[in-house]
C-alpha cells in the first residue's frame, strides 16, 4: 500500500519529470508535455480509487451502476496509463489515442482539456524519452489517499512557476507573482455563492486563490461560480487541468480573445460578475482596434486606446463585466496607466464615473521576470459612503523583498496593506484620501506618487523612469494649454 506523498517528495518527483526533458525540449515547452502527463495519471490513478471503493461499498452489486456514477471522469477501456505504459513502440501514438478517448468520454468536462502538443514527432519525443517519462510518474500513485486535491494543486502551482522561471520572458503569458494575487483576493475579499471572472485568466491562479481564500476562512467553496478567458490555447488547457487539479468541478473557461470575442454574453450584453481579478498582458499593440471603436458591448464608454497600447481596451471591458450593484474589481497593471498622457481623456472620464476606489502602487519586479513597477486599481460599484468621490492611494513601492531572484511581498506586507484599505487609514508617507476634483486638477493623473512621494533615502530612486516620463509628459502638455490658453485671451483683448 503507498503511502501519503508529503509536499517535498511531490515537488521533486514534478520537478525531475522536467529535468527528463532537459536535452530534448525547449524549457519554454515543458509545459506542454509534463502537465497533460501528470493530468493523465491523477484521472487514471483516481479511476482505480474509485473503482476499488465501489467494489467494497457494493460488492457483486458494483455492475448495477453505470461508469458515471461511479467515478468523476470515465477511463475508457483500453486507454489507461497502465495500458499506455506496457506499450513500446510508438508511444506518442498511444499517448494521444489516450487523450482523444478520455477527452471524447468526458466531452463536456475535458474536451481538448489535453493540449495539442506533438506527440507523435519523434525527433521531439523518442519512444525511449516518453518510456522513461511514463516510467518516471509510475513510481508515484496519484490516488486523493496518498495525494489529496489541495496538496496535488500545491505541486502543481510549484511546478508553474518552475516552469515560469525557466522560460523567462515568456512566463507572463500564464503566471503571476501569487503574492500580488494573494493580495488583490484579500482585499476583495469573495465569499460565499458570488461569481468571480478573470478575462485573461493564464493559469487560472486567480480563480484558485479566491477559492483558497474560503477554505482558509472556513466558508463554502463549492459554490463559488468560476469563470474565465484565455486567448492562449495550450495555457487555457493548464488553467482547467489546474482548476480540477485543485477539487474544483464545476467552471467555464474559454479560450478566446477577450476583446475581440468574449465569451460570456447574456441576453445580447456582457455577462457581469461579483469579482473580477485580472493581469491582463500589457501593453500589447496585436489587437482589432477598429471592431473595439464600434463595440457592440458598450466597452469603449471612456474612449477607444491607441493601437499600440491597449491596457485602456481590457480595463473598459472589466468594468462593463462588474455586476452593476455588487461588482468590484482588482486589476494588476503597469504604473504607466496612471499618468499616461494619451489616455488622458478616457482617465478624466474614468474619475468622474467614480469607480475608482484604490489604487495600490507596488514595487519594482513583481510583473514576472520584468522589472516594471506595477499599481494594482481596485474598482467597486458600490464604494463605501467614506470613499464617494474619492480614491484611496497607498504607496506600497518598498513593501517587497527578494528571495531566490524573484521579488514578492511577505504576508506582513499583504496584510498591512489590506488593512489600510479596509481602514481606511490615512497613515503620512503611506496612504491618503485624495477627492476627485484634486486629481482632475492634476491633469487626471492617477500616479500614487504624485500625492505620496516615496521618501528620500540612499538606498532608492525617488521615480522610476516611466514614472518620471510621464510625469514630464503631462506637466509639458498642462504647461502648453494653460499657454494657449493665455495667449487666445490675449488676443481677445486686442
Amino acid at each position: 500500500m503507498s503511502k501519503r506523498i508529503t509536499i517535498e517528495e511531490l515537488e521533486s518527483y514534478l520537478w525531475q519529470s522536467a529535468v527528463l526533458l532537459r536535452t530534448n525540449i525547449d524549457a519554454g515547452a515543458y509545459k506542454q508535455y509534463i502537465f497533460p502527463l501528470l493530468f493523465f495519471k491523477r484521472i487514471c490513478d483516481v479511476y482505480d480509487e474509485e473503482t476499488l471503493a465501489a467494489i467494497e461499498q457494493y460488492g457483486e452489486d458494483v455492475s448495477d451502476f453505470g461508469e458515471d456514477e461511479i467515478h468523476t471522469f470515465i477511463v475508457p477501456e483500453g486507454h489507461h496509463w497502465k495500458d499506455v505504459r506496457n506499450v513500446s513502440e510508438n508511444v506518442g501514438v498511444a499517448i494521444l489515442n489516450a487523450f482523444h478517448a478520455i477527452e471524447k468520454a468526458n466531452i463536456d468536462l475535458l474536451h481538448g482539456v489535453f493540449g495539442d502538443g506533438a506527440w507523435t514527432n519523434k525527433n521531439r519525443l523518442s519512444d525511449t524519452l516518453l518510456k522513461d517519462l511514463i516510467e518516471h510518474f509510475s513510481t508515484k500513485t496519484l490516488s486523493i489517499a496518498n495525494c489529496p486535491e489541495d496538496e496535488l494543486g500545491q505541486g502543481y502551482e510549484y511546478l508553474i512557476k518552475k516552469f515560469a522561471d525557466d522560460s523567462g520572458h515568456t512566463a507572463q503569458e500564464f503566471y503571476t507573482n501569487r503574492t500580488v494575487v494573494h493580495l488583490m483576493t484579500e482585499m476583495l475579499k469573495p465569499q460565499s455563492g458570488e461569481s468571480v471572472y478573470d478575462p485573461t485568466c493564464g493559469s487560472a491562479g486567480m480563480l484558485i486563490s479566491c477559492i483558497a481564500y474560503l477554505k482558509e476562512h472556513g466558508l463554502e467553496w463549492r459554490n463559488l461560480k468560476v469563470y474565465g478567458q484565455e486567448i492562449n490555447q495550450l495555457t487555457s488547457a493548464i488553467g482547467r487541468m489546474n482548476l480540477f487539479l485543485h477539487g474544483v468541478q464545476t467552471f467555464d473557461i474559454v479560450n478566446d480573445d477577450t476583446l475581440l470575442n468574449p465569451g460570456f454574453i447574456e441576453n445580447g450584453q456582457l455577462k457581469t460578475f461579483d469579482i473580477v481579478l485580472a493581469n491582463p498582458p500589457y501593453s500589447i499593440s496585436q489587437w482589432n482596434r477598429d471592431a473595439f471603436a464600434s463595440d457592440k458591448y458598450g466597452r469603449n464608454m471612456f474612449g477607444v486606446p491607441s493601437q499600440g497600447i491597449a491596457d485602456y481596451a481590457f480595463f473598459q471591458h472589466i468594468l462593463k463585466s462588474m455586476n452593476p450593484k455588487t461588482g468590484r474589481c482588482a486589476i494588476l497593471f503597469p504604473r504607466g496607466i496612471l499618468s499616461r498622457y494619451a489616455e488622458t481623456e478616457m482617465r478624466k472620464k474614468l474619475v468622474q464615473s467614480d469607480m475608482i476606489e484604490c489604487i495600490v502602487a507596488i514595487g519594482k519586479g513583481l510583473f514576472y521576470n520584468s522589472p516594471m513597477e506595477a499599481c494594482v486599481v481596485i474598482c467597486n460599484n458600490n464604494k463605501r459612503t467614506e470613499l464617494k468621490n474619492k480614491v484611496l492611494l497607498i504607496n506600497a513601492s518598498k513593501h517587497i523583498i527578494r528571495e531566490g531572484g524573484q521579488n514578492y511581498l511577505t504576508n506582513g506586507h499583504i496584510q498591512e496593506i489590506s488593512s489600510v484599505y479596509e481602514s481606511l487609514s490615512e497613515i503620512e508617507g503611506f496612504s491618503k484620501i485624495i477627492s476627485n476634483d484634486s486629481i482632475l486638477d492634476n491633469n487626471a493623473s492617477l500616479s500614487v506618487t504624485l500625492y505620496i512621494p516615496h521618501s528620500i533615502d540612499n538606498s532608492s530612486n525617488n521615480y522610476s523612469f516611466d514614472e518620471a516620463y510621464c510625469q514630464w509628459e503631462n506637466s509639458v502638455s498642462f504647461k502648453n494649454k494653460e499657454t494657449a490658453k493665455v495667449i487666445a485671451m490675449l488676443g481677445g483683448q486686442q
